[in-house]
Order: structure tokens, then sequence, then C-alpha cells
């Protein structure tokens, strides 16, 4: 049996798990992330990781080596982690730092997101010539594409979905980036504005939805179409086969597919509706990420 570790590192913690060839968990940690300074993000990575490896059963020799899903712009090939906007890292040389520390020859990174697709894209078992697309929906919104059995990077910046302008009806010009209307922090201004209320989250706004508010219902009524152009936009340009939706605001609140699918109806022509049926939630939710570097990490 071939083992791996797997690093999630976000904004807010960090998570990493040792895991099988098969994407079995057989122990996770999880820390707070340190933003402040470069240094304090590392020392957490490495704390994280430690924890993991604290009273494993797996000898060190038996693990094959690392995957590491880092958010922002990476550079694969160099180890680097090139530009986020939620950590202190700019051309931060991860992968060396990392061999450092630890032993492991074989150290992968890659965005965050494409970790997470690559795990979803393992686990929904399709056909390896087809087109498949995963939308993350959470601190951001951003989506990684895998056709034919190998991601579709552009020129390193595909698959940013969350700077594509969408309609938004609360926005001053009916028009803002699908980021700035739907993701999680997004849906927490419109609701501290809509409610007059900073105090609110994107939590309570979801647990008033729950209870037929009136004022929350028109306000997702405006989050869900803004995701809906988004969402249409992958369908228009690549018609994939299967597009999996998670991250933390998809994955809380699964019921949003059905509202999605509802106000996707209005746009697909008749040649576009069997795109309905194509659409699913994540079977991973929060694991995607960790367990998809640990898959990298074995390959």
């Amino acid at each position: 049996m071939a083992y791996a570790l797997g690093v999630d590192i976000g904004g807010t913690k960090i998570a990493s798990v040792l895991i099988d060839q098969n994407g079995e968990i057989y122990k996770r940690s999880e820390v707070p992330s340190d933003p402040s300074d470069k240094e304090k993000m590392f020392e957490q990575v490495i704390k994280s990781i430690e924890l993991v490896l604290e009273d494993s059963h797996v000898q060190l020799n038996d693990i094959k080596g690392m995957g590491v899903g880092v958010p922002g712009k990476v550079d694969r090939e160099k180890g680097i982690a090139v530009f986020q906007n939620n950590l202190p890292w700019d051309n931060f040389p991860i992968v060396s730092r990392l061999q450092d520390y630890f032993s492991f020859e074989n150290i992968v990174i890659d965005n965050d997101v494409y970790m997470a697709t690559f795990a979803e894209w393992k686990v929904a078992n399709t056909n390896k010539q087809d087109t498949f697309v995963y939308v993350t929906i959470s601190t951001g919104i951003s989506c990684s594409i895998i056709h034919e059995g190998s991601f579709i990077r552009g020129n390193g910046f595909a698959g940013e979905l969350g700077l594509f302008p969408v309609l938004a009806k609360s926005s001053a010009n009916g028009i803002a980036n699908l980021e700035k209307s739907a993701s999680g922090p997004a849906i927490k201004k419109l609701a501290e504005k809509r409610f007059n209320n900073p105090a609110v989250t994107t939590s309570d706004f979801f647990a008033k939805y729950g209870q037929k508010d009136a004022e929350t219902e028109a306000l997702m009524s405006e989050v869900v179409e803004s995701l809906a152009h988004g969402i249409y936009s992958i369908i228009c340009l690549l018609d994939p086969h299967r597009i999996v939706l998670g991250g933390g605001v998809m994955n809380s609140n699964p019921f949003l597919l059905d509202l999605f699918k509802e106000e996707l109806k209005k746009y697909l022509i008749p040649e576009q509706l069997h795109s309905l049926e194509r659409l699913f939630t994540s079977k991973l939710k929060e694991d995607s990420g960790i367990i998809g570097a640990g898959l990298k990490g074995i390959e």
C-alpha cells in the first residue's frame, strides 16, 4: 500500500492528512493560518504536517510523497507559490523549504482548486474522454477544467471564474465580478447593506432564508442569478459532461443546486437542457482539496 501526505493551505486554516492510494484518510490535522508574516505562515504549515506524522503507524519510508495545495498562482515546475490574495508569500519557494525540513524528495504543489478538482474527478469516475469542471463557491469563486484526463491551464490563469462580469442588481451599474456578487464575503456584505446590520453573518443570511424571510428571499434571488450567469458561461464555452459545485458556501447549503437549475432554465436553449442533469454537488465536501493533494503526492 502506498501512502502520501496531503496539505491544503488557506488564508484561515491549514489542513493536512495522511492518506493511502485509494484516498482513504488515516489521520488529519488542522491548525490556524498566520498570514501576518511569511515565516510564521510557513511555521504553521510545518506544525500541521508534524501533527499528522506524530504517532503515525505508517513508517516514513512508506510515504511516497507530499502534495500541497496553495491558493492563487503557483509555479509547479519550480515549486514556488507565486501570488496569493490572502497569504504573505510573494514568490515563496515552498517546495525547497519543505524539502529542507522533511526528507521527502517527491513534493508537488498546485493551485488549491486544481487539487480539489483532481480529487472530485477521481471519485466521479467519469469517462476519461469527458470534459469535467469543478467550481468552488467559498471565500472566493473559481473553477478548474479537466479535459480528456488533463487540466486545461491556458497561460497559467485559466479558471478564474470569479473575475467574470455578471448581472448583479445590487451593484451600482448592474454588473459586477462574480466573486464580488456571490462569494461568501460578498453575500455577507450584501446582507449587511440590505438589513443595515454590520454584525450579520453569511450563516445568519442562510438561516433567515430557511425561515422564508421575504427580504432574504429577494436577496437570495440576486445571488442565484449572478451564479447562474457564471455557470451558464461555462456551459456555453465548454458544454462539459459534468459540473461539480463545491466550496464552503455550496457544501453548507446544497439546496442551492436546485435554485441554480431553476435559474439556468431561463437561459438554456433546448439543445442545452441536458446540462441540468450534469450538475452535481461535491462528494468529498471540505476534504476535496487535501485528498486531491495527497493523491497527487502518490502519482
